[in-house]
C-alpha cells in the first residue's frame, strides 16, 4: 500500500512542479494565450486535488502504527496545494510591468515627482508638528 502512496507522491511532485512553472508564466501572457494557460493550470490543479484524494484514501488503508508519518506528509501536501492555489489566484490578476505601465500611462518621471511631493509634504508636516509642540510648551509654561 505504501508503494501506491509513494507513486502518488512522485506524481504529485511532478505535477506541482509543472503547475509552479506555468503559474510563473501566466502574468506575462495576454489575451488568448493567457486564457489558455489559465485553463491548463486549472485542469492541472484539479488533477492535483484528485491525487491528494487518492493519497488520503491510501493513508486510511495503512496500518495505524505507521499512519502518523503519512498523515503528516499529507498535511504538508495540502499546505503546498493551498499555496499553489493562492499563487495561481494572484498570477491570474497580476500584470507584467509593461502592461501595467501601458494601462496606467506610467512613465519614470511621474514616480519621481510623486516621491518629491511626498518628501516635501513630510517636511511640512514635521515643521507644523514642531510649531504645535512649541506652542503647547508655551501654553503649559504660562
Amino acid at each position: 500500500m505504501s508503494s501506491d502512496f509513494e507513486s502518488y507522491e512522485q506524481d504529485f511532485a511532478v505535477l506541482t512542479a509543472e503547475i509552479t512553472g506555468r503559474i510563473g508564466k501566466v502574468p506575462k501572457l495576454v489575451g488568448d494565450d493567457k486564457k489558455q494557460m489559465v485553463a491548463n493550470v486549472e485542469k492541472q490543479l484539479e488533477e492535483a486535488r484528485e491525487l491528494l484524494e487518492q493519497m488520503e484514501l491510501e493513508v486510511r488503508e495503512i496500518p495505524p502504527q505507521s499512519r502518523g508519518m503519512y498523515s503528516s506528509r499529507m498535511r504538508s501536501y495540502k499546505q503546498e496545494m493551498g499555496k499553489l492555489e493562492a499563487d495561481f489566484k494572484r498570477s491570474r490578476i497580476a500584470y507584467s510591468d509593461e502592461v501595467r505601465n501601458e494601462l496606467l500611462g506610467d512613465d519614470g518621471n511621474s514616480s519621481e515627482n510623486q516621491r518629491a511631493h511626498l518628501l516635501d509634504n513630510t517636511e511640512r508636516l514635521e515643521r507644523s508638528s514642531r510649531r504645535l509642540e512649541a506652542g503647547y510648551q508655551i501654553a503649559v509654561e504660562t
